[in-house]
């Protein structure tokens, strides 16, 4: 499809409401208002009017008109408010379509914005994830992305990188005995601080990575151990059924949960026990798989003694709870004594929330947590060839100039490909795709 042609999208969610947005974007949008409203729209101006198509009235609303290239895709922007529900804006969409326009493919507004430069690559993936952000802090990190600071952020270490390459190049020109007092703690402290700027960066990548696709985080035991009851205590309604017969939950049940704006899928499991029952053996199964894949395991021990104990496995954080406390407060002696919890009475639950909070925060900052993304690919190649780990602790600049010019040099060119990165077809088509059709 060419990117000549006017495109046209509901760009608002479906279903019951009092406004719905039908935007249009290409060289032919003011045509199609001017069909549609009987006049040409006037860029910046707001209009009140009748969309009439074929002389029959189809609907009215307010009418908005973006001057290319100061719109959203960079382009002839018009978008119609019209009346909302599901009629409504799809006889609004028809008549632009037979007014000219085209249906627009998912994301082509913002691939549009791309590929006008109104949007660099890593801001049209921060718009999906405002888009698609549970939290307030998901949001704030996406309007980061979308304001162009995560950018800026890189490109200055850029900036310091090339700095500091063309000073060590010029210090290998000239003899030791010529560099002036304090050079080589100059050099070592400038390595410090853009290192010190590359790990935070690395560390804000790895939060987003969290933030965007949200936490797995597993309630396990044995049956009994009273996960459904937590996580409806957790969740603060009634989600699963609760009851004293053992094995009561035969299949995972999961919600989505903001813990201090870290947006959680919170799973309750059939609890883990030996048993003949097939179906229950197949929620066990499932629960250990769920186990093996999560970011956390929270591992619930009944207080009563019910039950036994469930037993974790996998690589995410365990945490130990006892369940039912308002039964048996204290049958571990301390320091050894899991954190106590009751969904009956709610003691233990913001302690509870407190920790799955800090792990998600000690996992953001841990090395072995994955960063995807070119410009975080980049940034951990970065800092490795920075400093790498088999000399960071015994670097000299002074003895080892001529591999920190190295290293500074292979570093800046790996940030430098990421701010003026290339992207194929298959990464565009991979991104846009996920875009709803409206945007």
């Amino acid at each position: 499809m060419s990117r000549g042609d006017t495109i046209a999208a509901v760009a608002t969610a479906p279903g019951r409401g009092g406004v719905a947005i039908v935007r249009v974007s290409g060289p032919g949008a003011f045509q199609v208002a001017e069909r549609l409203a009987g006049r040409a729209p006037r860029a910046g101006r707001i209009s009140f009017d009748r969309y009439r198509f074929d002389g029959r009235l189809v609907d009215d609303g307010i009418t908005l008109a973006f001057e290319g290239p100061r719109s959203y895709t960079g382009e002839d922007v018009v978008e119609f408010q019209c009346h909302g529900g599901s009629v409504a804006p799809r006889r609004v969409l028809e008549a632009c379509l037979a007014a000219g326009a085209r249906l627009a493919r998912r994301g082509e507004f913002t691939e549009r914005a791309f590929l006008n430069g109104r949007l660099s690559y890593e801001e049209a993936e921060s718009v999906l994830d405002l888009v698609d952000a549970r939290t307030d802090r998901a949001a704030d990190a996406a309007l980061r992305g979308v304001s162009g600071e995560r950018r800026r952020a890189t490109a200055e270490i850029y900036r310091a990188l090339v700095d500091l390459s063309s000073t060590v190049e010029h210090a290998l020109d000239v003899s030791e005995e010529e560099l002036p007092e304090g050079f080589c703690a100059g050099i070592a402290s400038s390595v410090a601080a853009i290192s010190a700027r590359l790990d935070d960066a690395i560390r804000r990548a790895r939060e987003g990575k969290i933030l965007r696709d949200g936490a797995l985080v597993v309630l396990a035991g044995p049956p009994n151990a009273g996960k459904s009851s937590l996580l409806n205590a957790l969740l603060g309604e009634s989600r699963a059924i609760v009851s004293a017969t053992p094995g009561t939950t035969r299949d995972s049940i999961e919600e989505w949960l903001d813990v201090d704006g870290w947006p959680v899928r919170l799973v309750d499991t059939a609890g883990l026990r030996e048993t003949a029952d097939a179906v229950e053996a197949e929620g066990v199964a499932r629960t250990r798989g769920l186990i093996e894949k999560a970011d956390i395991v929270v591992n619930l021990t009944p207080a009563d003694g019910t039950g036994g104990t469930g037993g974790t496995g996998g690589t995410g954080v365990v945490i130990e709870v006892l369940s039912k406390c308002d039964l048996n407060p204290s049958p571990f002696p301390a320091p050894h004594s899991p954190f106590p919890v009751s969904a009956k009475t709610g003691e233990g639950l913001e302690a509870l929330r407190g920790a799955i909070a800090a792990a998600l925060e000690r996992k953001a900052s841990s090395p072995d947590a994955i960063a995807p993304g070119r410009d975080a690919a980049a940034m951990i190649e970065a800092r490795t060839l920075l400093v790498p780990s088999e000399r960071s602790s015994t670097f000299n600049p002074q003895s080892d100039l001529v591999l920190l010019a190295n290293g500074v040099r292979a570093a800046a060119e790996k940030l430098g490909e990421a701010i003026g990165a290339t992207y194929s077809a298959d990464m565009l088509d991979a991104l846009f795709s996920r875009f709803c059709v409206g945007k």
